[in-house]
């Protein structure tokens, strides 16, 4: 299996995780941080931006995979992935230190769980129905 529509998503989200790091790596180097944020609290929400991505992302991408494994619609698996993606561009700018509600976080947290469930539910009825 190629996983034709599941593995365009993957590497579009892996192209934002690299930019997610580098703005990780860039205030390290430049403030010489080598573990942790230092105390500084622009790194601290640059090291949140990325680790809310690798806590949510992989885990939706298998699911993904595996109902496209399962046999799920082109548009279902095509509308996930674009609205994970999209999720996923808009949540960064949410985390700020002063704004933890910013919209911006909200929309993109709402908007990848709805995708995690949306998946559970349709991996649920490909294999207990």
């Amino acid at each position: 299996m190629t996983f034709a529509i599941t593995a365009p998503y993957a590497a579009a989200l892996s192209l934002l995780f690299v930019v997610l790091t580098l703005l990780v790596i860039r205030p390290r180097v430049k403030q010489h941080i080598g573990l942790g944020d230092g105390g500084s609290v622009p790194l601290l929400a640059a090291i949140r931006r990325q680790a809310n991505f690798v806590e949510n992302v992989p885990l939706t991408l298998l699911l993904m995979a595996l109902a496209e494994a399962g046999g799920a619609g082109e548009m279902t698996l095509n509308l996930s992935g674009a609205a994970l993606l999209i999720a996923r561009l808009i949540h960064p700018f949410g985390i700020l230190p002063d704004r933890p509600a910013h919209p911006a976080r909200l929309f993109g947290a709402v908007l990848t769980t709805l995708v995690q469930l949306a998946m559970v539910v349709l991996l649920a009825m490909q294999y207990f129905t």
